[in-house]
């Protein structure tokens, strides 16, 4: 009796998806947790203005810091305690900072200003994420360390994992952006922007408390 073996065998999924699909997961995994980067694209999306600029600036320094990290560039930070001191102190300050004024805008906002100075002129848009993008050492831990560390795990598919961790910033601050975007005139209401504002000084307090204390070793 001659045995005939199957011709179509399970599939094997290649590498590259095997390498993906974990980055795209761990990418979202780690930025779903509100910050100081998806507190400020939220406030931007209920504004509606400049939401797009926020978004891809965010999206594309996400993406920049993970291919750093998938470079190598992660150990090398990490063994640098003078280079992480000095991000952190920059991001300690300047999060106490936009803290401060987020707490001043709880106290005086008065009504929902969709078009005008609640946003900012594009200038201080591009700052301000900006700085709460490379002025936050949590987001170096998250992307360059963390993911950088997990992408070289993949060998020569690490790319791959670092193109589905991009791919997951790009979906998360589309989603949160152009969310509050769509949900907006459901909350012009001027004690929403107060409780909005609240929320946001206790994250940007809460944050820079955590890089002031926080061991990087």
């Amino acid at each position: 009796m001659t045995i005939i073996e199957d011709p179509t065998p399970f599939p094997k999924y290649p590498s590259q998806m095997i390498a993906f699909i974990p980055g795209l997961l761990a990418g979202l995994s780690l930025i779903i947790a509100i910050g100081a980067q998806n507190a400020f694209v939220i406030r931007q999306g209920l504004t509606k203005k400049y939401v797009l600029l926020t978004v891809a600036i965010c999206a594309a320094a996400d993406a920049f810091l993970i291919a750093l990290g998938a470079s190598g560039l992660g150990a090398l930070i990490k063994s640098n305690s003078s280079l992480l001191e000095i991000i952190r102190w920059f991001g300690v300050c300047y999060l106490i900072w936009f803290g401060i004024k987020s707490a001043r805008s709880a106290f005086t906002t008065q009504v929902l200003n969709a078009v005008g100075e609640a946003s900012g002129s594009r200038k201080n848009v591009i700052t301000t994420t900006l700085a709460l993008t490379f002025l936050n050492p949590h987001v170096y831990l998250d992307t360059v360390i963390l993911l950088g560390s997990i992408s070289n795990q993949f060998g020569r598919d690490k790319w791959f994992f670092a193109a589905g961790a991009a791919l997951g910033s790009i979906l998360w601050f589309t989603s949160i952006g152009y969310g509050a975007k769509s949900a907006s005139r459901f909350m012009s209401k001027p004690i929403f922007w107060k409780v909005l504002d609240a929320i946001i000084t206790a994250i940007m307090f809460a944050i820079a408390a955590f890089l002031a204390f926080y061991n990087f070793n």
